[in-house]
């Protein structure tokens, strides 16, 4: 007897059809229905599996068009304004921003001090802090970054060497203006262009002995040359680095995967790839049939990641506080490399969570659907160093930000943020600053680029957010949003305190007043 368990039945009742096999061989049309609908599948989950490669892809073509070539440093002298489209860029701190190219061999790359700042390959996989929560500590650091396939020898000692599986990757730092008299940024700049260097590595340099040398450990060389890298003003540049959301999304992915080794992929991911025709070294030409089914998927997809990048599953458990509140954070469930929560930190010191084995796969399409960079800084649960994010985007009734109309929120007094605060509003459709005549969308604790937020008498500080300035409110107070546009907003606390992360402080709903 053999059990029906094991066998396929003549016809089967499915969402794509009626499926017919004569005696578990399928007909033909079952075939045929099928091969489509794999296809289907298989471009839904190569366009949610690939958001991260794809926006660091868009990044670089975004650099590239407004003339900041690889090697160049991004610098935004006045902060970053609403003029360009970046993934919820902020107006708080000095960007520096730079992608290099290492496979002409490793670069050496001094930071500057006082920055919080990341190195991520080119999927957002991270590679190194540097600043504040990397090796130098906000001293300011020598990092020798190592692109894939080098084999010569490394330097013994006197930089903090770094292995990139891809060959281009990114470098993005922030500098704070907040200990500088009137929040000036001019100062941060200064130090910032005086003390970033990124040159070429000379073998045998500098961190290679003479001893060695003698003991055949590796040649000696020269020292290299340490120089300034090409500095161009974003400030007001307009520029595009957003990622398509149609088939241009394919196309971006097929550049990325062509640009970089085939040993960067994982086989299982370049699998997905590979059957809708993107494949390293072949070319990418999708018939007409294919060609229909990947615009449907991608359709899908981009809704898909639209929905898990705004908070909108509740099944995802990014909320983060308990009941009704709508504010949330996608990282806290899987972590910077969407596995497993950040680790507690206790009494006795770091308290990691098991190690559950499976990648938080909503955690990383709405992490990159909505920001850019990772780093373990973005949501470590460790006080005063790196910055937290809350987001918000609807309000408790559930109903997403309207621009035409007014909310207010208020911030209980003793907000938890050791350097400074601030709220800054997203268009929801761009995730990028909302553009309106109001150039910087944010208010905060900081004079600069918009004036302070002034507290009540009690402490605690309201925010309004309107297309009109509200009567009686100071000007620090109001962020200015656009009647035609829906809005998302996200808090910000640099170099966070415990009652954040203990959640003895909460900041209120945002609610609509008019």
């Amino acid at each position: 007897m053999v059990p029906p368990a094991i066998t396929t039945p003549a016809t089967q009742k499915s969402e794509i059809g009626t499926l017919e096999f004569t005696d578990g061989y399928p007909t033909r049309e079952t075939a045929a229905k099928l091969r489509d609908h794999l296809d289907y599948l298989h471009g839904v989950d190569t366009f949610l599996n690939t958001i991260h490669g794809v926006s660091t892809y868009a990044l670089r073509e975004g650099f590239l068009e407004a003339g900041i070539a690889d090697g160049d440093v991004a610098v935004f002298s006045g902060l970053m304004d609403s003029a360009s489209l970046f993934l919820t860029g902020n107006a708080d701190t000095v960007y520096f921003w730079s992608f290099l190219d290492l496979s002409q061999g490793p670069l050496v790359v001094e930071t500057p001090a006082d920055t919080l700042g990341c190195i991520d390959d080119m999927w957002f996989g991270w590679i190194s802090d540097f600043g504040l929560p990397g090796a130098d500590r906000g001293q300011g650091g020598t990092y020798l970054l190592v692109g894939p396939g080098y084999d010569k020898p490394l330097p013994e000692g006197g930089c903090y060497v770094r292995h990139s599986r891809t060959n281009h990757i990114t470098l993005i730092g922030r500098a704070f203006i907040n200990a500088n008299p009137g929040n000036d940024p001019a100062p941060t700049v200064a130090q910032i262009k005086d003390q970033l260097k990124i040159y070429p590595y000379a073998v045998g340099g500098i961190g290679s002995s003479i001893g060695a040398y003698l003991r055949g450990r590796g040649p000696l060389g020269a020292p290299g040359t340490p120089a300034s890298p090409r500095f161009v003003e974003g400030t007001g540049r307009v520029m595009n680095t957003i990622p398509p959301n149609d088939f241009g999304h394919f196309e971006f992915l097929d550049r990325l995967v062509q640009l970089e080794p085939a040993e960067a992929l994982d086989p299982e991911l370049a699998g997905q790839f590979a059957a809708i025709g993107i494949v390293k070294g072949e070319t990418f030409a999708p018939d007409e049939r294919l060609r229909a089914i990947l615009d449907e998927a991608v359709a899908v997809g981009n809704a898909a990641a639209r929905t898990i990048g705004m908070g909108a599953l509740p099944s995802d458990g990014f909320r983060y506080y308990d009941g009704d509140t709508a504010w949330w954070n996608m990282l806290f469930v899987g972590g910077f490399e969407f596995t497993n929560p950040p680790p507690n930190i206790t009494a006795d010191g770091v308290q990691l969570f098991p190690n559950r084995g499976a990648r938080q796969l909503h955690s990383r399409t709405s992490m990159f659907y909505t920001a850019t960079a990772i780093t373990p800084a973005m949501c470590m649960r460790l006080t005063g160093v790196g910055s937290q994010y809350l987001l918000a985007n609807v309000d408790p009734d559930g109903n997403p930000f309207d621009g035409a109309r007014t909310y207010r929120v208020r911030l209980p007094k003793d907000i938890p943020a050791e350097r400074f605060w601030s709220l800054t509003v997203y268009d929801n459709q761009t995730r990028s600053m909302l553009q309106t005549p109001q150039r910087y969308p944010r208010a905060g604790s900081q004079m600069y680029p918009t004036p302070a937020a002034e507290a009540e008498p009690d402490g605690s500080t309201v925010v309004y957010f309107a297309p009109t300035a509200p009567d009686g409110v100071a000007a620090g107070n109001w962020i200015q949003t656009d009647p035609a546009k829906g809005w998302f907003v996200v808090l910000r606390l640099y170099s966070p305190l415990q009652p954040f992360f203990d959640k003895t402080w909460r900041p209120g709903e945002i609610e609509l007043v008019d």
